[in-house]
């Protein structure tokens, strides 16, 4: 058992799950990762688990690693996901199927299993990803574009069942923000989305952790159900 605030944050052996995980050990939470490969980051105040966050068998058992050793989840931030840019005359089924297993079934099933610990201590705050794409409404992100739509969705809905408890659930629109994600556009897109943003540069780290720490705080109780576009974006 910690003392410390536990935030569960997934993907974060790279890119913005990385440095959020880096962020929220700096601010004396503990943290408790997961991704696809081993860790990358050293604290006596992280835990990794190495997994597949479809694979529902998987995320039970972190969830009861973590019920048994920390007793407390009082955080979460879906980061994981992956991304795909084609024409959707152009995109197998099996790439309608990975994005909407890692990126939906993902959230879906951290949400739920995460809750169930948040549900014992009438506590919890859950941030779920999603993006700029789904208002802009951009050409050759469909499915993925899709696949966050649904995050927006479940989060509206999901935080009607468990604001009881005194747990929010809000979703937060990422926007171009340097990573591996940019090298599947051209810079011609790159361009064409750079110029569709009121507030034309791209995101830092700081400006989603500015958003996330405000939907986290436990001044933040009566807030739930929202998505929050960045760069100046709205639907």
């Amino acid at each position: 058992m910690t003392d410390q605030e536990v935030v569960l944050i997934t993907g974060t052996r790279k890119g913005i799950g990385r440095k959020l995980a880096e962020y929220y050990l700096k601010k004396g939470y503990f943290v408790v990762g997961c991704s696809r490969g081993e860790r990358s980051i050293e604290s006596q105040s992280y835990r990794h688990f190495c997994l597949d966050i479809s694979d529902e068998s998987a995320i039970k058992k972190m969830m009861q690693n973590i019920n048994d050793e920390y007793r407390h989840i009082d955080v979460v931030i879906n980061n994981a996901g992956i991304s795909s840019v084609n024409s959707v005359l152009l995109t197998p089924s099996s790439s309608v199927e990975a994005l909407m297993k890692t990126n939906f079934l993902g959230t879906f099933l951290i949400c739920r299993e995460a809750s169930k610990i948040m549900l014992k201590n009438r506590y919890g705050r859950i941030v779920n990803f999603s993006t700029i794409a789904v208002p802009l409404k951009i050409e050759g992100e469909a499915v993925y574009a899709a696949s966050k739509s649904a995050i927006e969705l479940f989060t509206k809905i999901f935080s009607k069942e468990v604001a009881s408890a005194n747990i929010t659930c809000n979703c937060l629109g990422i926007t171009l923000f340097e990573s591996d994600m940019l090298e599947l556009f051209s810079e011609k897109m790159l361009n064409n989305l750079m110029e569709k943003l009121p507030i034309k540069r791209y995101a830092t780290i700081e400006d989603i952790t500015n958003v996330i720490d405000f939907l986290i705080s436990r001044s933040s109780g009566y807030i739930t159900g929202q998505t929050i576009y960045l760069g100046g974006i709205s639907e």
